[in-house]
C-alpha cells in the first residue's frame, strides 16, 4: 500500500516555530510534510495549518522546500512583508545554507556551475539534468564536505541560485548523489515504486534505509540593506542526525558538535 504521510498535530506547532512576530513566521518543517495546500485538508500540509496556527485567511510561502526535505520555511503574515522579501529574493539578497549527506566520500570542497533543465527521457518528468540549450538555467551549487566515513560525507551546502531539485541535481552530477534519494539516486524508478507501494525491501536495500532525501535547509538570511532578516537557523532532524552518527561515527559527532 502507498505510504500516506502524517498530518500536522496542532499540539507541535509551537515547538517547531524558530521565530515569530506581527510580519513573519519562520518554520522548522519535518521531512514528510508539503509546503503547499494538499487535498487531505489544512492539518497536511504548511500552507493549510500555517493559516489555522496563525489565524490568517492566507499566508505567503517565501521560502519552499520539497516535500522530503527538512529544515527553515518563511512564511510572510502580510502582504507588505511578502513583498519586501519576495523583492529581495530577485535581487539575489537571499542566503541558504544546507546541510546534506552525500553518498560516497568528498575530499574537498566542489564548485559546481553547470545549467539544470527538464529531461525528457527521464520516466519521472519533474526530474532536472545538467546540459544545454532552451529550457536550461544556469545554475551554481557549492559542496563544502564537513566530515567523511563509512561510505558517507556530511556537507555544507551552499546554492548560489534557486533552481528546481538543485542542489540534487548537482550531487548527482559530481557523483555523490544524496543519501535516500528516490528521484536522484540509484534508480528513479524508486520515485515512482513508492507512490505506487509505499517503502519496499528494495527501498530498504538501495537507499541505505533512509527514508527520504538527506537535505536540511539549515538556515536562511535576507540581506536586505538597512533593514536585515534573519539569520534564521533550524537544527539538524533528528533522523539526519541518527543517520549520519550511525554510518560516519566519531567524525560525524565532532561536525555535527560545531553545528550546534
Amino acid at each position: 500500500m502507498p505510504q500516506i504521510a502524517p498530518l500536522i498535530d496542532a499540539r507541535d506547532w509551537d515547538a517547531r516555530v524558530i521565530f515569530q512576530d506581527e510580519a513573519l513566521c519562520v518554520f522548522n518543517k519535518p521531512g514528510w510534510l508539503v509546503c503547499h495546500p494538499s487535498k487531505c485538508g489544512p492539518w497536511s500540509s504548511l500552507a493549510g495549518a500555517a493559516r489555522i496556527c496563525l489565524g490568517k485567511e492566507a499566508v505567503h510561502l517565501i521560502s519552499r522546500l520539497d516535500r522530503e526535505t527538512s529544515g527553515v520555511v518563511v512564511l510572510a503574515r502580510n502582504p507588505q512583508a511578502a513583498a519586501r522579501l519576495q523583492k529581495a529574493q530577485m535581487q539575489r539578497r537571499v542566503h541558504k545554507a544546507y546541510i546534506a549527506i552525500l553518498t560516497g566520500e568528498l575530499a574537498k570542497p566542489v564548485d559546481v556551475d553547470a545549467a539544470l533543465g527538464p529531461d525528457p527521457e527521464s520516466p519521472v518528468s519533474v526530474i532536472q539534468k545538467v546540459g544545454q540549450g532552451a529550457g536550461f538555467q544556469e545554475c551554481r551549487t557549492r559542496f563544502e564536505p564537513l566530515c567523511r566515513g563509512g561510505g558517507f560525507t556530511l556537507c555544507r551546502v551552499i546554492p548560489e541560485t534557486g533552481r528546481k531539485h538543485q542542489i540534487r541535481a548537482h550531487a548527482l552530477h559530481i557523483g555523490h548523489p544524496l543519501a535516500g534519494d528516490k528521484l536522484y539516486g540509484p534508480d528513479p524508478m524508486l520515485y515512482l515504486e513508492f507512490i505506487e507501494h509505499g517503502w519496499t525491501p528494495r527501498h530498504e536495500a538501495l537507499l541505505h534505509g533512509l527514508h527520504r532525501q538527506a537535505l536540511h535547509a539549515r538556515s536562511i538570511y535576507f540581506d536586505i540593506p538597512f533593514a536585515p532578516v534573519g539569520p534564521f537557523m533550524a537544527p539538524l532532524a533528528e533522523d539526519l542526525r541518527v543517520f549520519a552518527l550511525e554510518k560516519m561515527g566519531a567524525g560525524a559527532l565532532e561536525a555535527l558538535k560545531k553545528l550546534c
